[in-house]
């Protein structure tokens, strides 16, 4: 099955901004009955993720179900991306509502629109670094809008206070907190993706870097209110995986199987 590239330009009241949005479209779409959606943050990497190819090989294999994916072109990603209503300690993030609203209440209703009655059947967000930290909490708070999220190398390092500031794990990093203070527990399902070698930081001297301690240590607070492994969260650990989009690509196909193998 091939897929085509297509263009997408949504006129944002929230950003006040033109917003970009590659749509990355399955051969015969408009006579599908239904059909899945994936979010993508970043959305301008689809090139160097290899994304394309990827989903054509895919559909080649019956690996997955046709999907529509919706790639988001990052604009002032640092204060667009991040969590919502809660800044971080430089006070990135700052846009992340406008952004979240942008998501919930401008794109997915135009998405809708472009396939008419047939609605989705599975809707997954996902990104990559910061874009993954977006999508985690963007998914989290609309739950009733997603069923799949997806962060790649997540930036779960988000943190309310300056390390040299007092900070601890337990009570400054953002989204672990957001996770811990739900009072129920959204009906979502869980993929996280960490390099090796993402990173050589390692706060806390224990030789494990940050990055893979801060998404398994969110992983187990998801445990902690009930998600079971591996039917609610699926972890992939890549052993030399680095922070980029190379690695990213490679981990691709694992996602797209996962959240859209039937």
């Amino acid at each position: 099955m091939s897929v085509t590239e297509e263009n997408l330009v949504v006129e944002s009241g929230f950003l006040n901004r033109a917003v970009i949005c590659s749509l990355l479209v399955p051969e015969g779409f408009n006579e599908l009955n239904t059909v899945n959606l994936l979010l993508l943050n970043d959305g301008q990497e689809i090139e160097n993720l290899q994304l394309k190819t990827t989903l054509e090989e895919l559909y080649e294999r019956d690996r997955i179900l046709p999907t529509l994916v919706a790639a988001v072109h990052a604009g002032e990603r640092i204060h667009e991306y991040g969590t919502t209503g809660i800044l971080d300690f430089k006070g990135r993030g700052s846009k992340a509502p406008a952004y979240a609203s942008f998501i919930t209440q401008e794109l997915l209703p135009k998405l809708q629109e472009l396939i008419g009655l047939r609605g989705f059947n599975k809707i997954a967000f996902a990104g990559f670094s910061l874009g993954g930290l977006s999508a985690l909490d963007i998914a989290w708070n609309n739950s009733t809008l997603f069923n799949k999220v997806g962060a790649f190398s997540g930036s779960f390092w988000w943190r309310s206070k300056d390390l040299k500031q007092g900070y601890s794990d337990e009570q400054d990093r953002i989204m672990h907190k957001i996770i811990r203070q739900k009072q129920h527990r959204p009906e979502l399902k869980f993929w996280f993706q960490t390099g090796t070698k993402d990173e050589a930081a390692d706060r806390n001297q224990n030789g494990i870097i940050d990055s893979i301690d801060d998404t398994v240590d969110l992983i187990k607070i998801l445990e902690s209110k009930g998600y079971n492994r591996p039917a609610d969260i699926q972890y992939l650990e890549v052993i030399n995986g680095r922070h980029n989009v190379e690695t990213w690509g490679k981990a691709m196909p694992k996602f797209l199987r996962w959240a859209f193998h039937d």
